[in-house]
């Protein structure tokens, strides 16, 4: 096992465990809970809070004390996907493998699992060791990130680019706030909670932009090509969107991948050790899943 791989399964095995010890309470609302744990605990490559993570170890802090941080950050994705998945969006069958929340719990538990993992996500924030200023600069990241300014507003573009075609501006709009947004908010809040300073902040959004531009283009390719034993949900449901692929087509994608995660890791030099990350954009361009 080579240096990344275990410590990718270091950060996989402390995020699952923390995860799993999330919503156990003993209360009346345990089908909520359930429908909760259920989509948070469905497997899936945790990348954003194993940004998270890394970035507060390149920044020499404690990996391990971030974990509130990071898992905060996949609680918002998780109920994104949640959302992302309801009839009224992308009306969607299978996340990961598995049948989706709605599919299984239904419709209004499945909007409601969504709501209390947003909510939980800040709170899950609070508990993190750490002072006062820090957790305040995560929340303002982190709420901006997955809001009207961040993801939320993306997705609003995305299926409003259901009915009409966009301009390549518009396309990479909606990259930037649906997917890229959250995965920089993810990558600051690793250099807020090790209190990096102004030029590891800034050079963890570069990279993280850039890689979310790499991400979703190589979603969009997936999509288009991919297989759905790998991908673990079903191909082909992007035809009617505006998509990287509709605009440039899978040639010129595959590209983009390559050029954007050369950028991710060009942004890192202001990192005296930025550890597996520049690896780790390398392996996520060439993702099958």
């Amino acid at each position: 096992m080579d240096s990344m791989e275990k410590q990718l399964n270091q950060y996989h095995t402390a995020i699952e465990n923390y995860l799993s010890q999330c919503f156990l309470e003993e209360v009346s609302q345990k089908q909520l809970l359930s429908a909760m744990r259920y989509s948070l605990l469905a497997g899936g490559k945790r990348i954003r809070p194993i940004l998270t993570l890394e970035f507060c170890k390149a920044c020499g802090g404690d990996w391990r004390g971030a974990l509130p941080f990071a898992c905060a950050v996949e609680m918002i994705h998780t109920y994104s996907l949640i959302h992302d998945d309801l009839p009224c969006m992308d009306n969607d069958d299978y996340r990961r493998g598995k049948p989706t929340n709605h599919r299984v719990y239904g419709e209004a538990t499945a909007v409601l699992a969504g709501d209390g993992l947003l909510t939980a996500a800040f709170a899950t924030l609070s508990h993190a060791n750490v002072s006062c200023d820090r957790v305040v600069k995560a929340i303002q990241i982190l709420s901006r990130c997955a809001g009207y300014e961040g993801m939320v507003g993306g997705q609003v573009l995305d299926m409003e680019g259901e009915t009409r075609p966009f301009s390549s501006e518009e396309i990479h709009r909606v990259q930037e706030l649906k997917t890229g947004a959250l995965i920089v908010a993810a990558c600051l809040l690793g250099v807020v909670y090790a209190g990096g300073n102004l030029q590891q902040m800034d050079g963890a959004k570069q990279y993280a932009q850039a890689l979310g531009l790499a991400f979703q283009t190589q979603d969009d390719i997936l999509d288009v090509i991919g297989d759905f034993q790998k991908l673990g949900k079903e191909t082909g449901m992007d035809g009617k969107k505006n998509t990287f692929v509709g605009l440039y087509g899978i040639e010129r994608c595959k590209q983009i991948v390559q050029e954007q995660t050369q950028k991710a890791a060009d942004a890192l030099r202001v990192f005296q050790a930025p550890g597996i990350l520049p690896e780790l954009a390398f392996q996520l361009a060439k993702r099958e899943s």
